[in-house]
């Protein structure tokens, strides 16, 4: 079953960030959205699909930690990259022999080392090995549905010339960071693109009742933002990213208290150790500190002797000392 075509729209995606949408804060995620309302598709981060084809014991063990996750996060979709078209295959079939829901190929992704190997945002540039990548996904995935996360350009806008070249290969879903890979995020993200990108693929599929669902990316906060931009741009689907830095409610509408924030972050430390069993380092949650500490007074104090902590026992010892304090002022 395709499952994109059973979602209400406009649908909700939980971005894959590397290091910050990992099994640990996804679950977390799963608990605090869905357990307020909030539905959403999640994705996993994105992994090397040259990896899981020829990483030894401990290098594969490492990169399964990325397809780890649980039942309360479906729909849940792998995301995998690579610049070969046999890797990208193999790999939509481990996808597939893991359950989850769908196989998502990262054709926008900027980093120098990932371009180099000509994957991620450096497919662009090469539409007849993108076009093989996601015909070897469809055949890895099985029924699995597969869709393509990307740009609107490489150096600059290539939109209805790009579009379209993924548009042939009909994949499920398409995600549209509005931005080319030569902004970066340097300058607002462009959601009159997404406007015209929802255009041109109408245009394509003409009367036809299946379409490639297209889901706009860039810069949304919050899902009442993402209800905003879906109604003007007239995607099918919204993606949220650094939205959900230090809030796990950020798929819902729910609204936190600094009290339940900072017991989430205790939770979440605890669950990081529990998840990665120490083969992820502990200073891979630093990136979540600045976020779920930042607004009140005290924050940067906070903020600082929370950088300093090397486990979830020195976490909860700062912040229950720091709720402590607090009490104690009023």
């Amino acid at each position: 079953m395709n499952f994109w075509e059973t979602l209400e729209k406009p649908f909700f995606v939980c971005a894959p960030m590397e290091d910050v949408t990992d099994a640990a804060f996804r679950s977390i995620i799963a608990k605090y959205s869905k357990g307020t309302g909030g539905k959403y598709v999640t994705f996993t981060e994105f992994t090397s699909a040259d990896g899981l084809v020829f990483a030894d014991e401990k290098g594969q063990k490492k990169l399964r930690m990325k397809f780890k996750f649980g039942e309360k996060e479906r729909p849940i979709v792998a995301q995998i990259f690579s610049a070969t078209p046999e890797h990208i295959e193999k790999a939509a079939a481990v996808a597939l022999e893991c359950g989850f829901d769908g196989v998502d190929i990262n054709m926008g992704c900027p980093d120098r080392s990932v371009e180099k190997q000509g994957a991620g945002a450096a497919l662009i540039k090469n539409p007849q090995l993108a076009q093989e990548i996601i015909y070897a996904a469809k055949k890895g995935a099985g029924d699995l549905p597969v869709s393509v996360k990307t740009r609107v350009g490489y150096d600059k806008v290539e939109l209805k010339q790009w579009l379209t070249i993924l548009l042939e290969t009909n994949p499920a879903a398409i995600t549209l960071h509005a931005r080319t890979r030569k902004q970066m995020s340097k300058v607002p993200a462009q959601w009159n693109l997404i406007a015209d990108a929802v255009a041109i693929r109408d245009a394509f599929f003409d009367a036809k009742k299946q379409k490639t669902l297209i889901i706009g990316n860039g810069d949304v906060v919050s899902i009442m933002h993402a209800r905003e931009r879906a109604e003007e741009s007239g995607a099918d689907g919204v993606m949220i990213g650094r939205g959900m830095f230090g809030n796990p409610w950020a798929m819902s509408e729910y609204i936190p208290t600094l009290e339940e924030k900072l017991a989430v972050l205790m939770e979440h430390s605890d669950l990081f150790e529990k998840v990665f069993d120490g083969k992820k380092s502990f200073a891979t949650m630093r990136k979540h500190f600045s976020s779920y500490v930042e607004g009140f007074e005290g924050a940067k104090q906070l903020r600082i002797a929370l950088m300093a902590c090397a486990d979830a026992a020195q976490v909860r010892e700062v912040i229950e000392k720091h709720l402590a304090e607090s009490v104690g002022v009023e």
